[in-house]
């Protein structure tokens, strides 16, 4: 066994030790032990003379600053690292693999710049092997830039907050001369396509894409092994290749699956696994892992989403990966957090907003059966620059995340407009859906749209059209959405259409009986949880009657940070349209609306809870529930029936009186014997 060993500053720190893999590939986590500096670094500076702070990944500058302040730090940020390499990497390939820098990372290995990568959401990969001194300390520095830029997509902060770090996972990759290649925009080096999929076979081809840097062509063994849920052998394939040492070799390899167990969704979420070999004379020169879900999926205009054969409707919320505190730093324990919320929740859908997220995030996606609507972030508006950038990300979107079975889109832009359809941005969108139906022809595409309208500049260039539409909130009012759904699906009939944005702010700290919609949406400060949950409980139904609209998604699963002064709601750089607080510690009234509606897990919960002190007698009291025989007790006083409000979901018990002091009220279920129950107390 030898040891790798990190050194910072002055000091020597024994890490775990590492021995060749007998996979041919070792992965080391290079997350602890990083020294920072916030500002600019000249030439011919001398590092050692700055204050450095010691720092572990995932970490931003921003987590202040972007949350509390309405300026914040935009500029360079420094991070350093010293590893000692031994003797035993002699004739391996070295990468560093980033799985997120915001916004621009350049990368240096003992003063040599290794690459420069554009884009704050993505991973990227660079080899290092030529710039490592074995037997010696090595320096690493990388210098993270979040200043907007408009050759980089967002080119702006107006919609959600670009922190600024190393926020991801860092990994060193060692592998041999020969092997899977990395630097395919950091994808994997493995592509699970399939076709013909039924219950009784399914057409399975493993692409592989390998690189041999020994000085005449290699002929090797390549083998995909299928494993099971539960890790144990099904079959295996293998062909043999001649490996160029020019270039990329590109094999395929067939591997028809007979009678498979289909990834079903939320129902059931089956997962094997393709784990690809090469080998040369019967030993591993290198193997990766891959997830496979086998399943097929379709659109039936006007019926909706179909997987596998069977209608499926698609309901959720979208996501913001940052938290209060934090910013977009997660730990996995956060990442995870999230995720459990959204299961508990009971979406069928995500819509990742606007950005490639964690890749952590697509496997618990896969895992728990939840469908993706993925995008890039070209977001907003448009500076004319920005086009090299926009198709790289959306390379990097689907090459890292292709094998994930729970994506069924690829989202080009959002809210991005033009005036005529031969405008820069139209004719942009139009590339950006040319090269990922060239990356991905089994997928769909989608673009989407601010406005409620189908006919504009922007629209109509993907297979499937999202909007976002806000009545009740920025246009018209709540009732107006089904006109709406309607007046698509007459005019439209044969469209393909997604309900990508809906909802409206909710501050928890601010309450208000009966509340109409703030008459300031954009600057007004009063945003009581009650006209959220109001709103919510009448739109839902409305969607839930149209299987018209493919997929359909709250905005949003948490509140989150909108920086530079967006002030609306009573809390400074804040979007509060969320489900869940910035903390993740509050679920609202609307989280538990749509528990009631989507998960099989039993509910009862009690409307309007924060509103504690009422200041009348006469109060309508609201119950969420998917359970039977709903009750509503009063002080140990049972009352009378509930009406049935927008749905069967909604009960509603009218003019129950409360008396003078403090009130307890109690609401039951019962599930297959099982009583559940809800309390909350009024003061009156």
């Amino acid at each position: 066994m030898k040891k790798l060993l990190l050194i910072c500053c002055i000091s020597i720190l024994a890490v775990p030790a590492f021995s060749q893999s007998p996979a041919g590939r070792q992965v080391i986590s290079l997350d602890q032990d990083w020294e920072f500096y916030k500002g600019s670094i000249g030439a011919n500076i001398d590092t050692t003379s700055l204050s450095w702070q010691q720092v572990s990944i995932p970490h931003t500058w921003n987590n202040i600053d972007m949350q509390q302040d309405s300026t914040y730090y935009e500029g360079d940020g420094w991070y350093k690292k010293t590893i000692y390499l031994g003797d035993e990497y002699k004739d391996k390939r070295l990468f560093l693999r980033f799985s997120a820098v915001g916004n621009v990372a350049d990368v240096y290995v003992n003063g040599r710049l290794m690459g420069e990568h554009k884009g704050g959401y993505s991973a990227f990969c660079f080899e290092i092997t030529s710039a490592v001194h074995l037997g010696e300390k090595n320096i690493i520095m990388v210098k993270a830039n979040n200043e907007m830029r408009p050759d980089v997509i967002p080119v702006n902060n107006r919609l959600f907050a670009n922190y600024g770090g190393i926020y991801r996972h860092v990994n060193l990759i060692i592998t041999g001369k020969l092997n899977i290649t990395t630097l395919d925009y950091a994808s994997s080096g493995v592509y699970i396509s399939q076709e013909n999929v039924s219950n009784k076979s399914a057409d399975i081809s493993v692409k592989v894409k390998l690189e041999n840097k020994y000085d005449a062509p290699q002929k090797v063994d390549i083998k995909a092994i299928l494993d099971d849920e539960k890790g144990e052998f099904v079959q295996s394939s293998a062909i043999e290749s001649e490996v160029s040492s020019q270039g990329v070799t590109v094999v395929e390899i067939p591997v028809p699956i007979l009678n498979p167990h289909l990834w079903d969704g939320r129902k059931d979420p089956y997962l094997y696994a393709i784990k690809v070999e090469v080998l040369s004379h019967d030993t591993i020169m290198d193997a990766v892992t891959q997830p496979l879900g086998i399943r097929y999926f379709d659109i039936v205009p006007g019926k909706g989403f179909y997987l596998n054969g069977k209608p499926y409707r698609l309901y959720g919320v979208c996501r913001s990966q940052d938290w209060w505190g934090v910013g977009n730093a997660l730990t996995d324990s956060m990442q995870k957090v999230d995720m459990d919320m959204i299961d508990d929740i009971g979406a069928t859908s995500i819509r990742f907003d606007h950005y490639q997220q964690a890749n952590m995030i697509y496997s618990l996606c896969d895992t728990l059966g939840i469908m993706l609507f993925t995008e890039i972030p070209f977001v907003n508006a448009w500076s004319g620059k920005e086009s090299s950038n926009a198709k790289q990300q959306l390379i990097e979107l689907i090459r890292q995340n292709y094998n994930h079975p729970s994506i069924f889109a690829w989202g080009l832009h959002n809210e991005v407009y033009c005036k005529y359809p031969t405008d820069y941005p139209a004719q942009l969108t139009h590339e950006l859906n040319d090269i990922a139906k060239s990356e991905d022809s089994y997928r769909y595409t989608v673009s989407t749209s601010g406005y409620g309208k189908m006919k504009l500049p922007m629209n109509g260039m993907a297979d499937i059209q999202a909007m976002n539409s806000y009545y009740g909130w920025y246009e018209g009012k709540i009732g107006d959405l089904e006109g709406w759904v309607d007046g698509l699906q007459k005019k439209y009939p044969d469209y393909k259409v997604i309900l990508s944005e809906y909802g409206a702010g909710g501050n928890v700290s601010q309450q208000a009986y009966h509340p109409d919609r703030p008459k300031d949406v954009v600057g007004g400060q009063f945003f009581p949880e009650e006209y959220q949950t109001k709103l919510h409980v009448e739109e839902w139904p409305v969607i839930e009657k149209h299987p018209y609209l493919i997929a359909s998604y709250v905005w949003t699963m948490f509140d989150f940070c909108v920086p530079g002064g967006w002030n609306r709601g009573g809390v400074l750089n804040r979007n509060m349209k969320g489900l869940v607080t910035f903390d993740r510690r509050i679920k609202k009234d609307a989280f538990y609306w749509y528990k009631a509606n989507w998960s099989p897990q039993p509910v009862i919960h009690i409307g309007d809870r924060r509103l504690k002190q009422r200041t009348q007698s006469d109060n309508n009291i609201e119950v969420f529930s998917n359970l039977q025989q709903v009750q509503l007790w009063l002080n140990d006083k049972l009352q009378a029936s509930p009406q049935q409000g927008t749905n069967d979901k909604d009960f509603i018990w009218k003019n129950v009186l409360l008396k003078k002091g403090v009130n307890k009220l109690k609401a039951v279920g019962m599930e297959q014997g099982k009583r559940y129950e809800d309390e909350i107390e009024l003061t009156y």
